[in-house]
């Protein structure tokens, strides 16, 4: 349900130069900063869920999905273009998939992979590192599709989405205990801690939520995001005034 031919032009003209930048930036700052604290303080656990958890999958993680979610899609609506790639006899479904395999993938190399690195550096251990791999490989595919989501039903998708990140993910999840069950980095984490057990990295006291619950609650997300940003780009219009 791809086409091979909206995903080449995708990543040609979606994932611009500026773009790279921050997309390579966040990532080396991540795997620095691990490298720093394994030089300083060696293997500590503290060290480990501050950067891995804190950092990676609870900042780094969104920021670049949302970077790569709102640049195969919000930027294409932002100049127009979009018009153009709606003209085809293509299903507007096709689309959004191909741009959501786009996202994932660049969302995959420039965090999942930056995460599975800064873990092994602070831990040494094989499980945490696949752990919290798989723990953000969950996040990645889920905030991807919210994403091209908000890209394809509002101009402002970037502040939008930075809104979401920081308040709903970043302030009320760490202060709000029910905010976990809709929250999609409290999934990855409970799935990398369901993964990791003892050797997992969460405080004893802090509860996580429960891998099995993540995960259908994931797939549920990930398919309603995806089909009703199919659905709004086959509602979409160009107006004069956008």
């Amino acid at each position: 349900m791809t086409n091979a031919t909206i995903i080449g032009l995708t990543v040609r003209n979606g994932l611009g130069t500026r773009r790279a930048v921050v997309l390579v930036l966040l990532p080396l700052v991540l795997v620095g900063m691990a490298g720093i604290l394994r030089a300083l303080v060696g293997v500590d656990r503290d060290a480990t869920e501050g950067v891995v958890l804190g950092l990676g999958m609870t900042v780094v993680l969104p920021l670049v999905a949302l970077i790569c979610a709102t640049s195969v899609l919000a930027a294409e609506v932002d100049d127009g273009s979009i018009v153009y790639l709606l003209a085809k006899p293509i299903s507007r479904h096709v689309i959004v998939v191909s741009k959501y395999v786009v996202a994932v993938t660049a969302t995959t190399l420039f965090t999942v992979l930056p995460i599975m690195l800064a873990c092994a550096i602070l831990t040494g251990e094989a499980r945490p590192t696949v752990a919290y791999g798989v723990g953000s490989l969950l996040g990645a595919i889920v905030y991807c599709p919210i994403f091209l989501l908000l890209s394809a039903a509002t101009r402002h998708a970037v502040a939008t989405g930075l809104i979401y990140v920081l308040v709903w993910e970043g302030l009320l999840g760490g202060l709000l205990s029910g905010v976990r069950w809709l929250s999609v980095s409290a999934w990855a984490v409970g799935l990398a801690e369901g993964i990791a057990g003892d050797a997992g990295v969460t405080p004893s006291d802090v509860e996580t939520v429960n891998p099995a619950y993540a995960i259908v609650a994931a797939a549920v997300v990930t398919v309603a995001a995806v089909w009703l940003a199919g659905d709004r780009l086959r509602s979409f219009r160009l107006t004069g005034e956008e």
